[in-house]
């Protein structure tokens, strides 16, 4: 089996640079000090990057998130999977929804389950800056504009405690759920050396008043965590953090900035219905939505399964969690 070392696929994926951030090595060794084990295969044309988790009685999920998958990597795939006791391998494919490839071959099911938010804002970053902020909506030029005048400035930032902190705020106001702090330093300490990360900090008169943390690779970028606190609110902070993370992104030659998660509805349903709800990813969608980006969903995840009483178990399981 084709399995390669770390290096050896942070050098495979040096010929891919469009492959998606969460197939970097950085990513998997991210996961890999918080329950998940990455195995990394590569063929003469392809490769992939998978994460294994633990369950009882020596079985495991496997994961495969954002990989589009070449037909003569499954027998490896396979091969990994028996070789983990994998009840069975979930594939969420770096495609659109309209792109799904035919999976008729790969014995691939429709899966009940995502693990990322399938819907998502793609913020188009090319062109000049005055071009971005011509396809957002006025209101979000307006904030961003009243922000500068209201004094906020924004900085990056390495204080991962207070960035925790802010999550933790953040998390309880508007429930949702947070990582470790452990969890965030890690990430930073693997992706910023490299240039692929920053927690930018939206200030007013040395107070903190919002935070984000933006990764990226190739030529993507990802608003991956947010946070804010309840003061100076009229002062609109997170509308210019946004357009300086969006401006970080550019100044690394990234040419989509993803917005990372809204609703899961369709766009009819979605405008029909976010200024009255604020529930789940509905508090976001009326941010989200002012930044000019394209609302688009990803391809379904497909479950590739190899012991079916088990599986079954395991989704019963799940659904009785939900």
């Amino acid at each position: 089996m084709p399995i390669v070392s770390l290096p050896d696929w942070n050098q495979f994926l040096s010929t891919r640079p469009h492959a998606h951030l969460l197939q970097t090595g950085e990513w998997g060794e991210l996961k890999s000090a918080f329950g998940w084990r990455p195995v990394r295969i590569v063929n003469h044309e392809a490769g992939v990057q998978i994460l294994f988790r633990k369950l009882p009685f020596g079985f495991t999920i496997g994961y495969i998130p954002k990989a589009n998958l070449a037909q003569s990597l499954w027998t490896e795939i396979d091969s990994a999977c028996k070789h983990n006791h994998a009840i069975f391998i979930k594939l969420e494919p770096d495609l659109w929804d309209d792109q799904t490839p035919d999976t008729s071959q790969q014995k691939l099911e429709t899966s009940p389950h995502n693990i990322q938010p399938p819907r998502t804002f793609i913020v188009d970053l090319k062109g000049e800056e005055d071009e971005i902020l011509a396809r957002m909506k006025q209101k979000t030029r307006y904030n961003i504009r009243l922000a500068e005048k209201k004094g906020v400035t924004v900085c990056s930032w390495n204080d991962l405690h207070a960035f925790h902190e802010m999550m933790l705020i953040t998390g309880g106001r508007d429930q949702f759920g947070v990582h470790s702090e452990e969890y965030y330093r890690r990430a930073y300490e693997l992706l910023h050396p490299k240039g692929k990360c920053e927690i930018l900090l939206a200030g007013y008169q040395d107070k903190p008043l919002a935070a984000l943390f933006v990764a990226c690779h190739g030529n993507r970028a990802y608003y991956l965590y947010g946070a804010s606190t309840e003061e100076e609110r009229n002062r609109m902070p997170a509308y210019l953090l946004q357009w300086e993370a969006m401006k970080w992104a550019k100044a690394r030659r990234c040419e989509e900035y993803d917005l990372w998660g809204v609703p899961d509805e369709e766009e009819s349903t979605l405008e029909a219905n976010f200024e009255s709800r604020s529930d789940g990813l509905w508090g976001v969608y009326r941010f989200k939505r002012g930044f000019g980006g394209e609302l688009r969903r990803a391809a379904q995840a497909m479950d590739r399964v190899y012991h079916p009483l088990l599986y079954r178990a395991y989704l019963k399981f799940i659904g009785n969690r939900e």
